[in-house]
């Protein structure tokens, strides 16, 4: 009778290893697991040419492990990958530009604002409740507005039709 692993050849073990390890990158986020999975890999193939003892083998797999994980950190440093939206998980730096209605005054330079079906933090310059502001940036989950002009200020040293005041 064979106990344990005896009766598996050692190159088998790794690449069903680093088969496991891969199908596991796929279920788990983060990209780390693939280092891995290529080193047992690579050391399930070198024991079938080469026929490494156990130690061997280990020290093998540990600095492969170790060369494919730094190499990919520098590779990615060099040439991060582009994604379509890179405000996707930025919801407040996506608010930019938008409106949003005063729900509690804006009074030191803090209040609330709404926008769409939630409520947030806003800081700026004093503006009453009801009020419509601009967003202009976001500091975490604080927005940061200025007040909504709908009709722009004319410019300065005209004046209207009627002889009123200048501008």
């Amino acid at each position: 009778m064979m106990n344990g692993l005896e009766g598996f050849d050692a190159h088998w073990v790794w690449i069903a290893i680093g088969l496991i390890l891969a199908a596991l990158e796929m279920l788990v986020p983060g990209v780390y697991l693939i280092w891995l999975a290529i080193a047992a890999i690579i050391t399930g193939l070198l024991t079938l040419g080469i026929d490494l003892a156990l130690p061997a083998q280990v020290v093998v797999f540990v600095s492969l492990s170790l060369i494919a994980a730094f190499s990919a950190k520098r590779f990615l440093r060099d040439s991060p990958i582009e994604s379509s939206d890179p405000l996707l998980n930025q919801r407040g730096t996506r608010l930019i530009g938008e409106n949003a209605l005063v729900t509690q005054a804006i009074v030191g330079g803090s209040g609330r604002v709404k926008y769409g079906d939630s409520e947030w933090i806003a800081r700026g310059p004093d503006i009453g409740e009801g009020e419509r502001v601009r967003i202009t940036g976001s500091d975490g989950t604080i927005l940061m507005v200025e007040p909504f002009n709908l009709i722009a200020d004319s410019p300065a040293g005209d004046t209207d039709d009627a002889g009123g005041k200048q501008a």
